[in-house]
């Protein structure tokens, strides 16, 4: 098993903008340095050769929670009752394209952090994103499992 904590801010990966010549280049400005944190953090925890295997992954996605989540005056550091535990916001990003951004930072095929070959590998998936508990830093939560062939998962 591979855990890999990542902090920064998630992105998602959408859709790429033709600018001429053959060029295509991101739409989103935030995926660049989320794929930047996801390469540091998992070189960071995993030394290890590249996984080839059938893998099995699990990704928490960690936002910070916005300011009408809190309470005002002396209750300003104080959750409100009312407040979502769950991300829904468009803002935040589809979860499926969490997921894009953050696999192919983790794949070699993608010029990720060599983890494994390419996110094809990955045959069994969950993935959640929730906001951050207090003094909680944003980012994920990556675990990864070799997948037995009896596929025990």
């Amino acid at each position: 098993m591979i855990k890999i904590r990542i902090y920064g801010l998630p992105a998602p990966q959408g859709s790429k903008r033709h600018v001429g010549k053959g060029i295509m280049i991101e739409s989103s400005k935030r995926v660049k340095p989320w794929r930047q944190d996801v390469k540091f953090g998992a070189s960071a925890v995993y030394t290890g050769g590249i996984l080839e295997e059938t893998l099995k992954v699990k990704i928490q996605f960690i936002f910070p929670r916005p300011k009408s989540h809190f309470g005002t005056g002396k209750n300003a550091s104080k959750l409100k009752a009312t407040a979502p535990r769950y991300v829904t916001s468009r803002g935040c990003g589809d979860i499926e394209k969490l997921v894009r951004s953050t696999l192919d930072a983790l794949s070699a095929s993608s010029g990720g952090a060599s983890v494994m070959r390419d996110d094809s590998q990955v045959a069994v998936l969950s993935a959640s994103k929730r906001y951050a508990h207090t003094e909680e830093r944003s980012g994920a939560v990556i675990i990864i499992n070799i997948l037995d062939d009896d596929c025990n998962d």
